[in-house]
């Protein structure tokens, strides 16, 4: 190894400063020169796994996957810092299917799982076990994946572990609950784990993860290799690092170790400074004047809150849907899916994490428990949360109509457009209260000098243009009342569970239905006044009208995102008629000369034609 060493530098003894810069350059810059041209190939993957990639449209690696790829191949245990949207599931989840791809002489005999992958939430449960079983079907390699997420039944878990599968996709609180109820024994994990992966480790201990993880560490085998992902450096992490890992190889790539690239370049940060009172008329103005791109992302910290701006937004003709901790699993996995499928364009997220609802719901148990079903609160899913990680696809602006309590949380939601290096905007809204959790903000992001992670007023809303808006939203705002909000709540509840419930039977069996199911329906008992709408060109001054022409040409250029499914919905059911039944002879139309529609007299065998003739 000395003679190694040594034999390297002495090869160009001349340009020595050139090769301090180059050293420097890959420290801070690995993935430029060499590691730019590398392919997926190059970093020493199966070629089951790269057939499955073509056939998944994966071209080029990201630069944490050109890194942590081949480390992770080699048994090394690694600590990946990169800002979402990066690609840090397939940095793992690759080479983690690799190394437990079956032999040719057979597969190993396990009590347990070979591979953890423990994740803060159940979306994002989901979502990683939807991308490694697709992985797994493309390579037609023969590996058992499960998932398990809180909340389910005994025997339901007790089926899934049968058999011992090759990769568990859970919680920490539902390996716990396993351990606790004997389904998973510390000794059969110690002889059978060989990866760990902690996906979203900066959120794992700071959403109360910590004891789970500790119950878990005991039968950890010191052979285990570990793999911790985050998306910023924060105690937590280094919590966890202390905790968990064996002498990590950490990442310190530029992107993610430079302030100014904890976010994306391409993501623009803009500040609104408004009244709480007032946040409600600043947000319509940026959707009904058409400021900002769709699809929007909207947070707040409460639900209440989401289901008032909902109401609102109602009002004013514009369609939206509520995502929180309320609804059942089966609906906030479809209206995600309907989200990134483009079937809706405003989605209000409650980033609930940012409360203390979780808190007060888990102190009034003994009291609810006493209470009668009816006065009793709905219960929130613990293992919730908007922020963690969830591939939000195609969202090209995030609002922060609530701002959250810490910097981290301010950058995991914004984390959630510019993803895959994409453009993206994120506006907050920051009232006079939110004024010193927004300066705590700056100064992490780094702002002492402008650069690309500076949060620039947003000029494109004149004072003009919301004080045109004014008297509507403030009449509006004081219609919807707080019985309103809390009926509408009970509604919306009431609807997802019987759509979770009662149809998913019916899904099962009839897939394309799902299709048709929407989540944007209208909460208000009275439909919207025509008037509200549109926006009269009267109350627009020049400068906003230019800037919603500006908007609008921007999107023109992206291109249009929304997805055919529910109309190739409607043309199947169409299709799918009897053609007997819906023969027309009828003749077409003509206009007179008066400009008045009229039709030739002609047969027609339709009851629905007979009726637009009666009519």
């Amino acid at each position: 190894m000395a003679k190694k060493n040594k034999q390297k530098p002495p090869q160009d003894p001349k340009p020595s400063q050139e090769e301090e810069k180059k050293q420097v350059e890959r420290k801070g810059e690995e993935v430029e020169d060499e590691e730019e041209e590398k392919s997926f190939e190059d970093l020493g993957l199966d070629h089951r796994l790269l057939r499955a990639l073509i056939k998944k449209g994966v071209g080029k690696p990201f630069p944490i996957q050109r890194v942590a790829i081949p480390l992770i191949l080699q048994g090394k245990d690694v600590v990946a810092q990169a800002r979402t949207g990066t690609g840090k599931t397939f940095a793992y989840l690759l080479p983690l299917l690799q190394k437990l791809f079956p032999s040719d002489s057979g597969s190993k005999s396990r009590l347990a799982p070979g591979g953890f992958i423990l994740v803060p939430s159940r979306e994002l449960c989901q979502q990683v076990y939807k991308e490694a079983v697709s992985l797994v079907e493309l390579c037609r390699v023969q590996l058992k994946i499960v998932q398990l997420t809180g909340g389910m039944p005994a025997s339901d878990l007790r089926a899934a572990l049968a058999g011992a599968p090759d990769i568990l996709v859970t919680t920490p609180k539902c390996i716990r609950d396993c351990l606790a109820a004997g389904l998973l024994q510390p000794a059969s994990i110690s002889e059978s784990l060989e990866i760990l992966v902690l996906d979203e480790a900066d959120l794992l201990l700071q959403f109360g993860f910590g004891d789970d993880l500790k119950a878990l560490t005991p039968a950890i085998p010191r052979s285990c290799q570990c793999l911790l992902m985050s998306a910023t450096s924060s105690p937590d992490v280094d919590q966890l690092k202390k905790l968990i890992l064996h002498n990590p190889f950490v990442l310190t790539l530029s992107e993610v170790d430079v302030k100014d690239e904890v976010i994306s370049k391409n993501v623009q940060q803009f500040w609104i400074s408004c009244s709480a009172s007032d946040k409600l008329l600043y947000v319509l103005a940026l959707l009904k004047l058409e400021l900002v791109l769709k699809k929007v992302l909207i947070f707040t910290n409460t639900i209440g809150a989401g289901f008032r701006l909902k109401l609102f937004f109602e009002k004013f003709g514009i369609r939206s849907a509520i995502l929180n901790a309320e609804l059942p699993q089966n609906s906030r996995l479809h209206i995600l899916e309907e989200f990134n499928a483009g079937l809706f364009d405003y989605l209000i997220a409650t980033d609930d994490s940012q409360t203390k609802e979780k808190e007060q719901v888990n102190r009034d148990k003994d009291m609810d428990s006493r209470k009668s079903r009816k006065g009793a609160k709905p219960k929130i899913d613990s293992e919730f949360g908007v922020v963690r990680g969830i591939d939000f696809k195609n969202v090209y602006t995030v609002i922060n109509f609530d701002m959250p309590s810490s910097a981290s949380g301010y950058v995991h939601r914004i984390g959630r457009t510019g993803r895959a290096y994409s453009a993206g905007a994120s506006v907050s809204l920051v009232s006079p209260d939110e004024m010193e959790i927004f300066e705590e903000i700056k100064s992490f992001l780094g702002e002492e000098d402008i650069g690309t992670n500076t949060i620039m007023p947003f000029s494109l809303l004149t004072k003009d243009a919301v004080e045109s808006l004014r008297y509507r939203a403030e009449d509006v705002a004081r219609s919807v009342t707080r019985v309103a909000v809390r009926e509408s709540r009970a509604q919306d509840l009431r609807n997802e569970i019987l759509n979770s419930e009662k149809l998913k039977s019916h899904f099962e069996v009839n897939p394309r239905d799902r299709d048709l199911l929407k989540h944007d329906k209208v909460l208000s008992k009275e439909p919207p006044a025509p008037h509200l709408r549109d926006v009269p060109d009267y109350l627009l001054d020049q400068k906003t009208r230019d800037a919603s022409k500006m908007v609008k040409l921007t999107r023109a250029a992206m291109g249009d995102n929304k997805s055919s499914r529910r109309q190739g919905a409607k043309k199947r059911f169409r299709k799918s008629r009897d053609p007997l039944k819906s023969f027309s002879a009828e003749a077409p139309k003509r206009v007179g000369k008066d400009g008045v529609k009229g039709e030739r007299k002609g047969l027609d065998y339709t009851h629905k034609s007979k009726k637009q003739k009666a009519v």
